[in-house]
């Protein structure tokens, strides 16, 4: 692996530290170089607070003059709720950038580059391009089409039942599992069900993990059947959205225009935990960006037994919805399969 390559690696690691706390920004994290020697690293924390490369060269300080800064994401050329990290990079003596992917952001795109370079400051980009594109894919739908970055999460037997034919689901997957998914909803902006799920469960959709971020919940309840006295409206200290049909007579909500709606309210990226009917309508409005599908070693039975996805289905195996597995994790009994489109 080539030195470049090397410290963007290093860039994208550190970048990952800043995962579910930076939206609606991007990750970013960068190292500042000096005659092969590491004499700065730092990442965006969260959203309003300063930028990767700010916190490099604060770490790097006078010994930023000469170096080479590198930084998975274009620095950003414009004022957003920090300063440009241009002239940040310009007033350090940087004599050399090495990006890892053009930032799809209209306000910078390219602009970040061109400012770096119209100061003398040599500039490579497209190093690690792939890898750098990958970590922040939520964040380039959510620019690029205005819409959230959709996974779904689903906990089911080896024979692929989320419950039995009774309703009863509690609990298919282990502890372990389960403590997984409450770190998730800490790091999602939403987290949202049909409302069978809510009607069945009685879910709060809330994270074990944080008390300081709790995602947005939606409920997806086209004839509005949710009571107020479900128990995921007990605490009026996180928000609910409750998402019914707006079409007229239609008992089915719009996802594309909720989708939207919740892109509008910045809402990069959403956890969909079920249920069946929500998932089918994703999958086949083609919505779904990842799944999440947690296997437990354990066979319900019952063709009156439930699946995860519902719906019309397709006719013919040609026509499926086809992902890609691109990671497969173990917990202490259960399997994790991560599959993306």
């Amino acid at each position: 692996m080539s030195d470049d390559k090397k410290y963007m690696q290093l860039a994208i690691d550190q970048a990952k530290k800043g995962e579910g706390r930076t939206s609606p920004n991007p990750i970013v994290g960068a190292v500042i170089v000096k005659k092969r020697r590491i004499i700065g690293m730092g990442y965006h924390r969260k959203a309003g607070m300063p930028h990767a490369e700010v916190n490099a060269l604060k770490a790097a300080g006078k010994a930023a003059r000469g170096a080479a800064l590198y930084v998975n994401l274009e620095p950003c050329d414009h004022f957003g709720r920090t300063p440009p990290c241009t002239d940040a990079i310009i007033k350090s003596g940087i004599k050399k950038v090495i990006i890892g992917m053009k930032d799809p952001n209209p306000l910078n795109n390219g602009r970040g580059i061109k400012k770096l370079k119209d100061s003398g400051i040599k500039v490579i980009i497209r190093i690690l391009e792939k890898e750098a594109k990958s970590i922040n894919k939520p964040y380039i739908k959510f620019i690029t089409k205005k819409m959230p970055y959709i996974t779904v999460k689903v906990a089911q037997s080896l024979d692929g039942k989320i419950a039995a034919k009774t309703g009863d689901s509690k609990w298919i997957s282990s502890e372990d599992s389960r403590r997984y998914v409450h770190r998730l909803r800490a790091g999602a902006d939403a987290v949202m069900v049909g409302a069978n799920t809510v009607l069945k469960d009685d879910p709060e959709l809330l994270s074990r993990v944080s008390v300081c971020r709790q995602p947005l919940r939606v409920i997806v309840d086209g004839s509005r059947r949710i009571p107020v006295s479900a128990k995921i409206f007990s605490n009026d200290k996180y928000p609910v959205i409750l998402a019914s049909s707006i079409c007229g007579g239609s008992k089915r909500t719009d996802l594309a225009a909720l989708m939207k709606a919740l892109a509008k309210r910045g809402v990069v990226n959403i956890i969909v935990e079920g249920g069946g009917e929500l998932i089918a309508g994703l999958i086949e409005k083609g919505m779904v960006d990842k799944m999440l599908i947690f296997i437990a070693p354990k066979v319900i039975g019952g063709r009156d037994a439930i699946t995860a996805v519902e719906g019309i289905g397709c006719t013919r195996i040609k026509d499926a919805v086809n992902f890609n597995i691109v990671n497969v994790r173990y917990f202490k009994k259960d399997i994790l399969i991560e599959a993306e489109k």
